[in-house]
């Protein structure tokens, strides 16, 4: 067999004539190759992907299974095959051809560019000279276009017109928008003048900075004398300043020197309106000699000391409000920037810095107002010293020191606490209370000159009753004060001190001339009078607790004395006197108390006769005694707690008669032959029958 391509895939083995084979062979032969071919096709493994892709060939040919087609079979396959390289063989002659064709013209192109190559090799020789003339040429018009960019961006920038130096400079023209404009550009040139310094050649920035200096400089000087005409025109009823002002002073704020300058010239002028203003609101009277007849003026009540200085504060305080708002209307929206300004002119002038601390525009502001207020105050003062000097009522007095005080307070939270109004009030209120303190002085010395006896039903004194009077005024005057709570106790305490307790000292060193019960009576009342007039504020606590505590000490001494008249007039103090000077041995205390002359049967019934007669009205003799002290509630109880330590005396003395008569036997053999030698009938209890029961009844 021999193996035929089918489609160029797998090849298989056909025999060449079969059935020629077969005739020529015998039987055995041809059934030998029967099964040989059999075998052959069912070994085939029609798995194999050459072998589908051949049947896929195969049957794209449209065989129709016939003898004579079989034995066309492998030529009609090998015929096929053959065309098929016939035509593959064609085209790639007609390949190769064009191929050669292609080799043919490249040959040419590169004769060709290897001609072209030699000609500009040529040209470029020749050309060369030129080329590098016209490059020279090129760089050097770059170079001149540069600097003339650099040249007319310098000039734009570094360079002023004549006609805004004229604007900057010349005092001829209003300050407006351009003015600031040019101003503004100045400022930048000469700040931008550094970088020129750094340059090798420094000649060009020193220059322009000395130019733009001295511009800026006579801009300033231009900028201070424009404010200071601008500021004897302000109308300070108006608080609302125009802005081309404010933006003067914030750009003069570059300017320490010149800023603070304007600032006293304005101040200057302020002083000599407010105080012109003020003469007016005093007198009525305007420069003209032409009176109000609207308003009264201020020294029309220059009689009332009260009010005239009323009403001078209640005027400074209405001028410091207006200039204080004018000025603060300019701190809140521009002190920002001024204080950034003057920041920055104290780098460039570090010899007008006044003080390390920032700018505070506020608190700047706030000092420029009472500075501002600087003549009204002088003028003020005068004024003020005169009246105080002049006052001679000391009501009157304390409630001027409470009017500074009062306005000591408005005026440190309008223009803070380091203003020169407020040190000028507070030196002001200090006068007033030292003058307080002089005439209060001088009404305890008198006092003491005048006061030397006791009235007779003991009654607190006219000059204390005056005082308390005059205390409650002075109360109700400091209860009305804008005093911080926290201070307030401390503060009236040195009121007290010069009003209540010199006098309170007086009413002590009087009452030394008379003995008790005078002395402790007149003093309670007298601390009652002083507790009651200070006991509706809360602010005097503690001169009302040592008040009490006088109260209670004099209380403790009319207690004193009243148990010592219940003993004296009961006849009992003999027998108290007589146990309190025996020993306290219990085993002989009784046999001595019985062999007492004070225990014996005949003065006990004459004690006990005393005793009897002063009961009845003890109560009311011992009231009797505490009917000149004021607080009848108070006579009640020292009576009572008298009362009742004369109870427990009698307790004590009543104990000790009954152990005498009822003590048990032999335990003391003194006190045994006593009662022998007495016998029943002189019993103890017997000749002193009261028991402590009836007494307390008796005193109750």
């Amino acid at each position: 067999m021999s193996s035929t391509a089918i489609g160029a895939h797998t090849f298989y083995d056909f025999p060449e004539n079969p059935e020629d084979k077969l005739l020529a062979t015998g039987p055995s032969q041809r059934t030998n190759v029967f099964a040989n071919k059999l075998t052959s096709v069912l070994s085939a493994s029609y798995a194999d992907a050459e072998i589908r892709d051949a049947l896929r060939t195969f049957d794209q040919t449209k065989f129709q299974n016939t003898a004579a087609l079989r034995r066309r079979l492998r030529l009609d396959v090998h015929k096929e095959v053959i065309d098929c390289n016939a035509e593959i063989i064609n085209d790639f002659g007609a390949v190769a051809q064009q191929l050669r064709q292609i080799g043919s013209t490249l040959s040419s192109l590169n004769d060709c560019c290897e001609t072209l190559r030699q000609h500009l090799a040529a040209a470029r020789r020749d050309n060369a000279p030129i080329i590098d003339d016209a490059s020279t040429l090129l760089a050097q018009r770059q170079d001149s276009d540069t600097k003339r960019q650099l040249l007319s961006l310098f000039q734009s920038h570094f360079v002023v017109s004549e006609d805004d130096l004229r604007l900057l400079t010349t005092n001829t023209d209003n300050i407006n928008d351009d003015f600031f404009r040019v101003l503004a550009r100045v400022k930048q040139i000469h700040n931008d003048c550094r970088v020129l310094l750094g340059a090798e050649n420094q000649r060009l920035g020193l220059e322009i900075m000395d130019a733009s200096s001295r511009n800026l400089n006579t801009a300033y000087q231009k900028l201070y004398r424009w404010i200071q005409r601008e500021f004897k025109t302000v109308n300070f009823e108006n608080p609302q300043i125009s802005s081309i002002i404010r933006r003067a002073l914030r750009a003069l704020s570059e300017r320490p020197t010149l800023f603070q300058s304007c600032l006293d010239f304005f101040t200057e002028a302020r002083q000599h309106a407010l105080l012109d203003a003020f003469y007016i609101a005093l007198t009525g009277a305007s420069n003209g000699n032409h009176r109000n007849q609207a308003t009264k003026p201020i020294e029309f009540h220059a009689h009332d000391s009260l009010r005239y200085i009323g009403d001078m504060l209640a005027w400074t305080h209405s001028a410091a409000v207006s200039e204080k708002e004018v000025l603060e209307n300019l701190a809140s929206t521009d002190g920002d920037e001024i204080a950034k300004g003057i920041k920055a002119g104290t780098e460039r002038e570090p010899w007008s810095m006044m003080d390390d601390e920032a700018f505070d525009g506020g608190k700047a502001f706030e000092q420029l107002a009472s500075r501002n207020l600087g003549e009204v105050i002088r003028t003020l003062r005068q004024r003020v010293e005169q009246v105080i000097h002049n006052q001679e009522d000391p009501l009157l007095a304390y409630k001027i020191v409470n009017l500074f005080g009062f306005y000591s307070i408005t005026f440190g939270k309008l223009l803070g606490h380091d203003c020169d109004v407020l040190e000028t009030i507070s030196a002001l209120e200090s006068l007033a209370m030292k003058h307080f303190q002089s005439l209060m002085e001088d009404q305890a010395s008198s006092i003491k000159t005048d006061a030397q006896h006791l009235p007779r039903d003991l009654r607190i004194p006219d000059y204390l009753e005056e005082l308390l009077t005059q205390l409650k005024d002075l109360l109700k005057s400091f209860h009305s004060s804008l005093t911080p709570a926290a201070t307030r106790e401390n503060d009236f305490k040195r009121v007290l001190s010069l009003t209540l307790d010199p006098l309170l000292r007086i009413c002590k060193e009087n009452a030394t001339s008379v003995e008790e019960p005078a002395r402790s009576i007149f003093l309670i009342n007298c601390s009652n009078a002083a507790k009651k007039t200070l006991s509706d504020y809360d602010f005097v606590q503690s001169s009302i607790s040592e008040l009490g505590e006088d109260i209670a000490n004099c209380t403790i001494s009319l207690t004193e004395y009243q148990h010592a008249f219940f003993l004296h007039n009961s006849g009992l103090h003999p027998l108290i006197a007589a146990l309190a000077a025996l020993s306290d041995e219990p085993s002989r205390k009784l046999s001595k108390i019985a062999a007492l002359p004070e225990f014996q049967p005949v003065a006990l019934q004459n004690a006990s006769q005393v005793l009897d007669e002063f009961l009845p009205s003890a109560l009311v003799d011992a009231t009797e005694n505490l009917k000149n002290l004021a607080d009848k509630k108070l006579v009640d109880e020292i009576t009572a707690d008298g009362a009742e330590r004369f109870c427990e005396d009698f307790e004590f003395v009543e104990e000790n008669l009954i152990a005498i008569d009822e003590g048990p036997v032999g335990f003391d053999e003194m006190l045994d032959d006593i009662r022998r030698s007495r016998g029943d009938q002189t019993r103890l209890r017997a000749v002193f029958p009261r028991t402590s029961g009836e007494i307390r009844v008796l005193l109750s």
